[in-house]
């Protein structure tokens, strides 16, 4: 692996990118921040990836995440960006904006990725799921450390609609629910996943599991141990720049 790679991880409400060390996992500079635009169209989200990029005055291969489904670099849905970027081809979109290597996958994904190999999913085996809560829920899903891509099951039914409608932690304040509230949908929404997938580990992530002792004892007894993120919300960058650098090999 290359020793510094860079990751950008793009979100609904924020895009922020540091360069990262490979060997430990971690950050080598406090990431840089920059809203994600509005509307989250292609040309917008592009020039704000630049900026954040151009900020660092990094020269070399650039893992990205998105928050949809992307397949060979194409980016297939955007529930909670622009929907300018359904069968786009992202990846090369950056490479040229960028002038860099680029290397594109799931948001949740690329956390997964992180937290499996560095992280709360180090050595485990079985069947682990990530599940990020911000704008929406991102989920990755992974079989004795193998990564089975693009699960996203925030877009599961609960109660009729998209679950990350109900469950996410921007529904938690669109909502104004407190911390018991808000676990109680939650549980739900695990009730859900656990019942699909049976997974022996659930793994907490996205901005909220800054907050994970406010809510994770609130949420009851369940088959599979549920754990925050250790890298909290810098899973994704590290995630980013763990695909760049395969890609790069």
């Amino acid at each position: 692996m290359t020793a510094t790679v860079f990751g950008v991880d793009i979100g609904g409400s924020g895009i922020k990118g540091a360069p990262v060390d490979l060997g430990r996992g971690a950050l080598t500079q406090e990431r840089h921040k920059v809203l994600t635009p509005r509307p989250a169209s292609p040309e917008a989200v592009v020039a704000a990836v630049c900026e954040v990029v151009q900020h660092f005055g990094h020269r070399g291969p650039v893992g990205l995440t998105f928050p949809g489904v992307v397949v060979g670099g194409h980016t297939r849905t955007a529930a909670n960006v622009d929907k300018g970027w359904i069968g786009l081809d992202a990846e090369g979109l950056f490479r040229e904006a960028l002038d860099l290597p680029a290397t594109l996958l799931n948001d949740a994904d690329a956390a997964g990725l992180a937290e499996i190999s560095y992280g709360a999913g180090r050595d485990h085996g079985g069947v682990v799921m990530m599940l990020t809560f911000g704008t929406g829920i991102g989920s990755a899903l992974f079989t004795d450390g193998a990564l089975v891509p693009n699960t996203e099951l925030g877009h599961l039914e609960l109660r009729g609609k998209d679950a990350e409608r109900r469950a996410s932690s921007a529904a938690k304040e669109r909502h104004g629910l407190n911390w018991e509230q808000w676990s109680v949908r939650v549980d739900e929404y695990l009730d859900l996943v656990e019942r699909l997938f049976s997974p022996q580990l659930i793994i907490i992530g996205g901005g909220v599991s800054r907050k994970h002792e406010r809510f994770l004892p609130l949420l009851k007894g369940r088959e599979a141990r549920i754990v925050p993120a250790l890298l909290r919300n810098d899973a994704g960058i590290v995630g980013a720049a763990m695909a760049a650098a395969a890609k790069a090999d």
